[in-house]
């Protein structure tokens, strides 16, 4: 079978790739799954704008119709928008049913790397990434993200792994992968919402063209996977460490009542967090996500000169 018959690829993102042009990936989880209709569709339009703003080109992706979407429309992104959750939350395992039923999905970090990678993008820019979750010891519930990480080669510009996970953990697995974890004038890992976790990084990188000199290098060298460019949330906009380590706790010990695990438990963690914190930390997300665009962009043209 040929992958044209899948995969879609905007005139504009075709034409940028061919002329060498930066592009950043981006997925769409979180039009679909991370906030409500019209905010979801602001939020989106407005990273494209930030990309587009600092000198590349956005490539929001999505399944459509059983077509792997690389480069939405804005009429495209309204449709996941107003569709919601109805749209289904699309990770590797799901993308071979979607495309034969003809199907709708919104990609995950893990997805949005693979289409990436076969559209040839490099450098995709998201909130922050899925990792080990809490008990895990016992459940082995572990995201797809990690394991894509390991195999997939798309640098993943993010605020660390969300402060709901076991960073610990998540770090020791990405490090048995062979995962880079480089912050961004940091030496520790950002956890979402703050800037602090208390887990050290293996190398604190200075400058958006470092960053594209050491993907190159990896790449060049044949060591396959990405890269995780941690990126603190500006620190007017971080939350109170104890504040939000309180609310994950709070909303940890729900989800165990109400016996909610594997893909649903981000979620409801995240909207349980949310309700807990009167909605601060939705906006710290929303701002985190607009901050990784900024660097993503910068990295996309540095990589591409």
């Amino acid at each position: 079978m040929n992958l044209k018959n899948y995969l879609e690829v905007s005139p504009e993102i075709e034409l940028a790739l061919k002329e060498n042009k930066p592009v950043v990936a981006l997925e769409s989880t979180i039009i679909s799954h991370g906030m409500p209709y019209p905010q979801n569709v602001e939020t989106a339009l407005k990273v494209e704008e930030i990309i587009r703003a600092n000198g590349a080109i956005p490539a929001t992706m999505a399944i459509l119709n059983g077509k792997l979407k690389v480069g939405l429309s804005k009429e495209e992104i309204d449709y996941l928008g107003k569709k919601g959750l109805k749209v289904i939350k699309a990770s590797r395992r799901d993308i071979p049913v979607i495309l034969a039923k003809k199907e709708d999905g919104a990609t995950t970090v893990a997805s949005t790397m693979i289409l990436a990678n076969l559209a040839g993008i490099k450098i995709f820019a998201t909130g922050g990434i899925g990792g080990v979750h809490r008990g895990a010891e016992t459940t082995m519930d572990i995201s797809a993200d990690l394991e894509e990480l390991a195999m997939t080669d798309v640098a993943v510009v993010c605020a660390g792994a969300k402060s709901i996970l076991d960073l610990g953990l998540t770090l020791e697995y990405l490090e048995t992968k062979g995962v880079p974890v480089l912050g961004y004038q940091t030496k520790e890992l950002p956890a979402f919402y703050t800037r602090e976790s208390g887990f050290n990084l293996d190398a604190k990188i200075d400058s958006p063209e470092e960053f594209a000199e050491i993907l190159k290098a990896k790449w060049s060298v044949g060591l396959k996977g990405g890269v995780v460019i941690a990126n603190p949330i500006p620190e007017k906009l971080a939350m109170d460490y104890n504040t939000i380590h309180n609310a994950i706790e709070e909303a940890l010990k729900e989800a165990k009542e109400n016996h909610i695990k594997g893909k649903e438990s981000t979620p409801f963690l995240l909207a349980k967090v949310k309700e807990i914190t009167k909605g601060k930390s939705l906006e710290s997300n929303i701002e985190l996500v607009f901050n990784n665009a900024k660097l993503a962009a910068e990295i996309a043209k540095n990589f591409v000169k």
